[in-house]
């Protein structure tokens, strides 16, 4: 009878580790699920401030973006990084990084400036675009982003609208 007891005493032990294990991973993924939800937080808003020319290299262009971060937040968020895609007429046109870091205050904002590159076959592709565009006046683009922060994560923002080659300026939808 005692033999008996050892491989049901061996097994018992398995599911109960099995158990122990299955129920720590899901208390852990319900905590962090958990304090997500509670933090309620709103998505920073991006929306480009300005463009400046830089020196560039060879054929390509170069200009520093500056972004104006917004957090309409109870609390600071904090980042380290920054990546960007520029999109004009559906096309890949300009990208750009930066390490950049800072801290966005509660109910705050900061300009962010990044370098975008231009490559030489973007720039004539999109000249000839103009071609096209020329007739309706409006450019579309859309500006992809993220800005790269630590335990909360990366924040993904967009930007879109047209950029309009009237003597109005640019719009927005």
């Amino acid at each position: 009878m005692s033999s008996l007891r050892a491989p049901l005493s061996g097994r018992l032990s398995s599911v109960c580790r099995l158990f122990i294990i299955v129920a720590l991973f899901t208390t852990i993924t319900l905590t962090l699920n958990g304090c997500a939800g509670l933090l309620g937080a709103d998505p920073l808003r991006v929306s480009v401030a300005g463009i400046e020319p830089i020196d560039s290299q060879g054929l390509e262009m170069r200009f520093n973006i500056k972004l104006r971060v917004q957090n309409p937040n109870d609390s600071t968020v904090s980042f380290n990084g920054v990546s960007l895609e520029l999109e004009l007429n559906g096309k890949p046109f300009a990208s750009g990084v930066s390490d950049q870091g800072g801290t966005v205050q509660r109910f705050g904002e900061t300009v962010v400036t990044v370098p975008l590159t231009v490559p030489a076959f973007a720039a004539v592709r999109q000249a000839f675009a103009l071609a096209d565009a020329a007739q309706s006046g409006q450019i579309p683009y859309i500006l992809r982003g993220k800005l790269a922060s630590g335990l909360t994560g990366t924040t993904r923002f967009t930007n879109q609208g047209t950029l309009s080659l009237s003597p109005r300026g640019p719009t927005s939808p």
